[in-house]
């Protein structure tokens, strides 16, 4: 599978990843996923690799953004797909140190960030929105999901993601 050696980690066991190049974002963001990206695939194959990477989200917040892309598409997995999936066990591959690290800090501080992307969704342009927040320097909390109306501006899918933020923040 996408010509890397054998394997000797469990992931790379499963997975067959030794070798292969690896991958320095999550998500390339050139490429959009849509619901007829190429042939079918596997369906049991993609639901039990997209599984094990939302079972990892909770720990690496910098992938859930595209675990949840890929995620849409557990009913009718595609060529496109997996390929993104297999993107994103080639970048936590090359950052295996990545995760959650909890620090004391001399202040409780709270911050919070957010962010969207206007009608990111080729199949039913809604918009994806995302927030962090932090408490004295550490990641508390963090979430990324696609808006539930389609947004007619950019200013109007910044207003919801920033209302989602303020009120996980509240």
């Amino acid at each position: 599978m996408l010509g890397c050696k054998p394997a000797t980690t469990p992931i790379d066991q499963k997975f067959k990843l030794v070798g292969c190049k690896p991958a320095t974002t999550p998500i390339d963001q050139k490429f959009k996923l849509g619901a007829e990206a190429g042939e079918p695939d596997d369906h049991d194959r993609y639901q039990r690799l997209v599984g094990r990477l939302i079972y990892l989200s909770h720990t690496r917040p910098d992938i859930s953004f595209a675990v949840s892309m890929v995620s849409r598409y557990m009913h009718d997995p595609r060529k496109g797909h997996i390929d993104a999936v297999y993107h994103i066990l080639r970048y936590m591959k090359s950052t295996p140190g990545k995760g959650l690290i909890f620090r004391k800090s001399g202040h409780m501080s709270i911050e919070g960030y957010c962010n969207f992307d206007w009608a990111s969704c080729a199949d039913d342009r809604r918009s994806t929105s995302g927030y962090c927040i932090f408490i004295g320097g550490n990641l508390v909390s963090w979430k990324s999901n696609k808006q539930s109306v389609v947004a007619r501006s950019t200013a109007e899918a910044e207003y919801r993601a920033m209302a989602l933020g303020v009120a996980e923040l509240l």
